[in-house]
């Protein structure tokens, strides 16, 4: 189960606890380095950046499927759209308010989105 059920009732209805679960989901199915990032100064159309990778494409699917599952299993939004699914490298889920990136080892690497935001505060979300 990728979400402990006891913080169902604590998670409020808004991007940030979306965010964190979004986060803590990603990190109980080994996501590395995961990351939270207040991007909502710099950015006009989304507030956080969840950023994580799994080890190789197959624990990529299953970050990407967990998390979907763990925010609808709570009554959270869906994801506006995902894009890069098939590709695996970095898959991009997007729920308007917050937005996941899950990248492969080499993508996250090369892309290095931690550094670009960098400015921007990290948000705490682990309990």
């Amino acid at each position: 189960m990728p979400f402990d059920d006891r913080l169902s009732d604590a998670v409020p209805s808004d991007a940030r606890h979306w965010a964190i679960l979004a986060a803590r989901t990603a990190d109980e199915k080994l996501g590395r380095a995961t990351l939270m990032i207040d991007v909502s100064r710099a950015v006009g159309i989304t507030d956080y950046f969840v950023i994580t990778n799994g080890g190789n494409y197959r624990q990529v699917d299953a970050i990407v499927d967990a998390i979907e599952e763990a925010i609808s299993k709570v009554g959270g939004p869906k994801p506006y759209r995902i894009e890069g699914k098939d590709e695996r490298a970095w898959v991009l889920m997007d729920y308007i308010d917050f937005v996941v990136h899950v990248f492969d080892p080499e993508a996250r690497e090369y892309y290095e989105l931690e550094r670009l935001w960098k400015d921007e505060p990290q948000v705490e979300w682990r309990e």
